[in-house]
């Protein structure tokens, strides 16, 4: 077989059971390279050994000699075993809907190459070695959002995965989609036979969903933080309360998201001119969207560090089924379920949800001006209004964008619907909770970006008052990209821009490099 050797030297290791979501992260990189680690070969190779003397077995072992699904009773003579775990991958590759992205493509790879390195899948080392050469070299098949019921794994998606190992389908590759063949003969390599059972434990496996998740929960760690200076900056530009941030508050109600939310926005007004100068104005208390922004904010982070648990687990490890056991037992379970991954990324959908949600209250409060304190804040963040319709629209955009959060935020677990003839009788939806997570994690990202525009706009009418050196950096990165606005322009860029600041960190960045790193 023409197949590379598996990588050496810098590369990073897979053992099969010490990713975290950090290191999934740096790996996912472009341009990372992994190898497996030799422990792991030696269970790869110790349960593929397993499989080989069963798979002659008169006796009939699940997924060995066997049909799948509804066909389990059907004996597979030893001749056509190969082309049993072919059909599986055709039959199985339905998927339709839009192309999975490819970062989340190359995480599948990455976690599917960790899920069998676990070594109770009973693949041989090659089909490893492929999966290797693939994320390496930048192969990543083609594959479709729609078609997984997160229960039996993740059968089309993966399917449409394992076709380019097989020669099949459609493959990314240095910058260009292309036949899986193409790439293939690129690298040197022909296609590879699938041994007995390795079909089903390449489709068997959560590995879509888990991508998903490892996705949006890394989304979703920035967007924690920018909440928090999104927040810090709308309470400078309503000149708002620091009253509600006081540690002894939630000390005495001490969930661990609060206490880190609200030491966060402490620690972002030190210093600042603004929170001062209206120390005796009228106001007696802030409106919930400044006021309960730990109890908001930190509910959610309590949220993501639950979800982190989970997936923590679930990428370390083996999902498919039947599994191969050191003393010879191969035994049929239902690890492919993916009820724990849709319950946490509906809750995940729901938590971030709300993050959107208060902050598109926060923008709107801005709106609203404010004379009762000097400087004032003009109603619609713009002195010339009537003439201008100033910042009413953008206000909008995030009005919709939440309100389709509250749709996307209904959970996917509670639903299931039986296939396989009633075999696969219930079934997770999580595929489903993968996906409308994504929308919601880009929904509220944009939100925020929104509340950051008019936020920043609302600081320049304190001038010549300044904030806390945080504050500061945040607005100085937000008024790099987007000047201040005396009338109308297209905001519609603004937006973009706001929302690549988002994206990339850099308005996190940014305050962390003035002040030290958040929670």
């Amino acid at each position: 077989m023409n197949l590379p050797q598996p990588a050496t030297g810098a590369d990073a290791v897979i053992e099969g059971h010490s990713l975290d979501l950090e290191r999934v992260a740096a790996l996912a990189a472009p341009g990372a390279r992994v190898r497996i680690a030799a422990e792991a070969r030696a269970r790869i190779a110790a349960s593929r050994a397993i499989v080989d003397r069963l798979k002659s077995d008169p006796a009939p072992h699940y997924g060995i000699n066997t049909g799948f699904g509804i066909l389990a009773r059907e004996r597979i003579s030893p001749g056509d075993v190969e082309k049993l775990q072919e059909n599986l991958i055709l039959s199985h590759a339905v998927g339709v809907g839009d192309d999975v992205p490819e970062e989340i493509v190359r995480l599948m790879l990455l976690l599917k190459i960790a899920g069998l390195s676990v070594g109770n899948s009973g693949v041989t080392p090659d089909l490893v070695d492929r999966l290797v050469v693939f994320f390496n070299e930048g192969v990543h098949p083609v594959i479709f959002t729609k078609g997984s019921l997160g229960a039996s794994g993740d059968l089309a998606p993966l399917a449409h995965l394992t076709l380019a190992v097989i020669g099949l389908g459609e493959v990314n590759f240095r910058g260009r989609r292309c036949h899986a063949r193409e790439a293939l003969d690129a690298l040197g390599l022909e296609p590879l036979r699938l041994q007995s059972k390795e079909g089903i434990s390449m489709i068997n496996g959560t590995q879509f969903m888990s991508a998903y998740a490892v996705h949006c929960l890394l989304r979703i760690r920035r967007i924690l933080k920018t909440a928090d200076i999104a927040a810090t900056l709308s309470i400078e530009g309503w000149r708002g309360s620091v009253a509600p941030f006081d540690e002894r508050i939630h000390r005495a109600r001490p969930h661990p998201g609060a206490l880190e939310s609200a030491a966060n926005v402490r620690h972002m007004l030190a210093g600042s001119e603004i929170l001062t100068s209206h120390i005796d104005c009228g106001k007696v208390q802030d409106p919930y969207s400044l006021r309960c922004v730990p109890q908001v904010h930190g509910a959610a982070r309590d949220a993501v560090r639950h979800a982190e648990q989970i997936v923590e687990i679930e990428i370390n490890s083996a999902t498919d089924n039947p599994l191969v056991f050191e003393n010879g037992d191969v035994i049929s379970g239902g690890n492919f379920h993916g009820e724990p991954l849709a319950f946490a990324m509906d809750y995940l959908a729901i938590a971030t949800a709300e993050i959107a949600s208060i902050s598109e209250r926060r923008t709107y409060l801005l709106l609203g001006g404010d004379n009762t304190t000097s400087p004032p804040l003009p109603r619609l963040l713009m002195k010339d209004t009537g003439i201008n319709s100033g910042f009413m629209i953008p206000q909008y955009t995030s009005a919709a964008l939440v309100s389709e959060n509250k749709i996307l935020a209904h959970p996917a677990s509670v639903d299931s619907i039986p296939s396989s003839l009633g075999q696969e009788d219930h079934v997770s939806m999580g595929s489903i909770a993968a996906t409308k997570l994504r929308q919601v994690v880009q929904n509220t990202e944009t939100v925020l970006a929104i509340e950051l525009l008019c936020a920043a706009q609302a600081m320049d009418f304190m001038r010549p008052l300044r904030s806390g050196p945080m504050t500061e950096a945040a607005h100085a990165a937000i008024r790099g990209k987007i000047p201040f606005a005396d009338s109308d322009r297209l905001f519609h860029n603004d937006i973009q821009a706001a929302l690549e600041l988002v994206q990339s960190g850099a308005v996190v960045a940014a305050v962390e490099s003035a002040g030290g790193t958040l929670a």
